[in-house]
C-alpha cells in the first residue's frame, strides 16, 4: 500500500510530461507544419492546441504576419539607355507553409535573397520598358501594381504571397547627376538673366516715363510763372507810367538821387567824368529868386491866404495831409551813368549847389 502511495505521484509526473510532449500550440499570428522523421505531414493548423506523437513528430511555427524585405539600391537601366539607381522594398507573408519550408527551409535569410532577386528582375524588365520621365511622373503608380503583380506570381513558388512593391527613391548616378545639375542651373540662371532684363526693361520705362512727366510738369509751371510774371510787369508798367505822368521832373529827380547813392555810397570807387555831363545836371542848377521857403513874397502869399491873419487871431489848426510814400522806380537807362575806368587822374569834381526846392503838391 505504501508503495502504490510513492508511484502515484510519479505517474502523474510521467503523464503530465507525456502530455506536454504530445501537444503544441498554434498562436494567432502564427503557422505551423508537422514533420515525421524529416517528411512534412501536415502544414493546414488553425490557431489553437493540438497533438502530435513524440520522437516520431516534430513541429516548425513560422511568423505569419506581414513581413518587409528593405532590399538594397541597385542600378537599372531605362528604355533611354540611361542609368538609374532605385532603392524599393516589399511587403510579403507566408500563404503555403509546407511549400516555404521545401523552397527555403525556413531559413530567413535565404528567403530575403531569393525574393530580392525576384523583385530586382521585375524591376528591371519594368524600368527597360519606360523613360525616366514615365517612371517619375504620371505611370509610377501603374509601375507600382505590375511590380507586385510581377513579383507575387514569381515568388508563389516560394510559398509566399507578395502584397506590395514599392520604389522610395530613384537617383542618378554621381557622374550623371552633376551633369544634370549643371544643366539645371544653367537654365535657371538663363530664367535669371531673363527676368533680369525684363525688369531693366520695366525700370526704364517706368523711368523715361518718369522723367517725361517731370519734364512737362515743369515746363507747365515755368509757362505759368512766366505768364505771372508778365502780368506782373505789365501792371507794373501801367502803374509806373501812371506815376512818372503825374510828375515828370519830380520822377527825374527822384531817379538821379537813387543814381548819386548807388554811385557815391561806398567808398574807394572813382568815377571819371566831363563837368559838363548830364549826370550833374541837378548839381549845377540853383532855385530862381523869390522861390524859397524864406522869401517875402512866399511869406506874403501865405499870410493873405491864412484866414485870421487880418484880425490877429491864431487860424484852426488844418488837418495834416498824409505824406505821400516814396514809391520805388526802376531806373532808365537812358539816365544811368556811363561809368569809364582809366589809370589813376585827378577827378573833378563839380561845384556842389543845393538841389531845386521840391514840388509843393495841392492839397
Amino acid at each position: 500500500m505504501n508503495q502504490t502511495k510513492m508511484l502515484a505521484p510519479i505517474g502523474l509526473i510521467l503523464i503530465a510530461l507525456v502530455v506536454y510532449a504530445a501537444t503544441f500550440i498554434v498562436n494567432q499570428w502564427e503557422v505551423a507544419i508537422k514533420l515525421r522523421l524529416g517528411e512534412i505531414v501536415d502544414s493546414e493548423y488553425e490557431p489553437g492546441l493540438h497533438f502530435m506523437v513524440p520522437v516520431l513528430n516534430n513541429i516548425k511555427k513560422f511568423d505569419g504576419r506581414i513581413q518587409t524585405l528593405d532590399s538594397r539600391p541597385q542600378r537599372f537601366l531605362t528604355v533611354e539607355k540611361k542609368d538609374v539607381i532605385v532603392d524599393s522594398f516589399a511587403k510579403w507573408r507566408i500563404t503555403n507553409p509546407g511549400q516555404f519550408f521545401r523552397s527555403t527551409g525556413g531559413d530567413s535569410g535565404r528567403t530575403a535573397r531569393l525574393l530580392s532577386e525576384r523583385v530586382n528582375t521585375a524591376l528591371r524588365d519594368e524600368f527597360g520598358k519606360r523613360t525616366i520621365q514615365e517612371v517619375v511622373t504620371d505611370d509610377r503608380l501603374e509601375l507600382m501594381q505590375t511590380l507586385t503583380n510581377n513579383v507575387d506570381t514569381n515568388a508563389a513558388e516560394l510559398g509566399i504571397e507578395v502584397v506590395d512593391v514599392r520604389v522610395k527613391k530613384i537617383d542618378l548616378p554621381p557622374e550623371v547627376s552633376e551633369s544634370v545639375y549643371q544643366r539645371m542651373r544653367a537654365e535657371r540662371e538663363r530664367v535669371a538673366r531673363d527676368l533680369r532684363a525684363k525688369g531693366a526693361e520695366a525700370a526704364e520705362r517706368i523711368r523715361a516715363d518718369a522723367d517725361r512727366q517731370r519734364t512737362v510738369t515743369l515746363a507747365d509751371a515755368y509757362k505759368e510763372s512766366e505768364q505771372l510774371r508778365g502780368e506782373g510787369d505789365a501792371k507794373a508798367t501801367e502803374i509806373y507810367a501812371n506815376a512818372f505822368n503825374r510828375d515828370k521832373d519830380f520822377f527825374s529827380f527822384s531817379r538821379s538821387l537813387n543814381a548819386y547813392r548807388n554811385t557815391f555810397g561806398e567808398g574807394g570807387d572813382m568815377v571819371i567824368l566831363q563837368p559838363d555831363s548830364d549826370f550833374f545836371r541837378y548839381f549845377k542848377e540853383k532855385a530862381p529868386a523869390g522861390t524859397g521857403p524864406s522869401s517875402p513874397a512866399r511869406a506874403a502869399s501865405a499870410s493873405e491866404t491864412q484866414p485870421g491873419a487880418e484880425t490877429g487871431q491864431q487860424p484852426p489848426a488844418k488837418p495834416l495831409a498824409p505824406e505821400p510814400r516814396p514809391v520805388s522806380v526802376p531806373r532808365p537807362v537812358a539816365e544811368q551813368p556811363t561809368a569809364t575806368f582809366s589809370p589813376p587822374a585827378v577827378p573833378v569834381v563839380p561845384e556842389m549847389v543845393s538841389p531845386p526846392a521840391p514840388t509843393a503838391f495841392p492839397e
